[in-house]
């Protein structure tokens, strides 16, 4: 009994010294309609063991949140878990509510801002909207990613995530909009080369 306690204490110990990604974003990165364990972020955890990297996933994902939101929180979140990289995974629901660009980006760089101050490593993953919003919204929704990736060498913007997914009726959920747990690992796919650069410069020992 008292090895087993010792054992659980040393794990126990190991997981809270363990390199953190804290993974900021909403529905499509909180699991929402399927289980959380076939999500694109558990999916991810599993994918870093497989790879050897030694860091474990925290991931702060909220339905419905919006750059606004994440802003607000994140302060909160980098005192709790000091991670060493952040995954925002942002600006779908304010491109859906119409939310004013410039309010969009200014989210956008004070995030960027704290991370920088922290040197914490970011991948931003990319949102495309509908052309359905309107032509000049929609390319300056598509113009904050592309300022973002010019931003410096921590910060890092992957391609847009749904791109395999989005058009095809088969890996969305009856909502249209949310993707099956059958999409997930073509998600983890499409941002994986991203994140992987970004995890090889925040550790360049490994």
């Amino acid at each position: 009994m008292l090895l087993s306690s010792v054992l659980a204490l040393l794990v126990s110990a190991q997981a809270d010294s363990a390199p953190v990604v804290l993974i900021l974003g909403d529905s499509l990165s909180a699991a929402y309609g399927i289980a959380v364990t076939d999500g694109w972020v558990a999916l991810l955890e599993r994918k870093l063991a497989q790879e050897g990297y030694p860091h474990r996933v925290v991931n702060a994902s909220i339905s419905g949140e919006t750059t606004g939101g994440g802003r607000r929180r994140l302060g909160d979140l980098l005192v709790a878990h000091q991670p060493r990289m952040v995954i925002l995974e942002l600006g779908a629901n304010d491109g859906l509510r119409g939310i004013p660009l410039l309010e969009i980006e200014r989210n956008f760089k004070a995030i960027r801002q704290m991370l920088v101050e922290k040197d914490i490593i970011t991948i931003v993953l990319r949102m495309v909207l509908p052309p359905n919003y309107g032509s000049d919204y929609t390319r300056g929704f598509n113009a904050i990613f592309d300022g973002l990736s010019d931003e410096g060498a921590a910060s890092f913007v992957s391609p847009f995530f749904l791109e395999n997914v989005a058009l095809n009726p088969e890996l969305l959920q009856t909502d249209g909009l949310h993707p099956t747990a059958a999409a997930q690992p073509r998600m983890l796919k499409a941002v994986w080369p991203t994140i992987a650069t970004g995890l090889d410069v925040a550790e360049p020992t490994r």
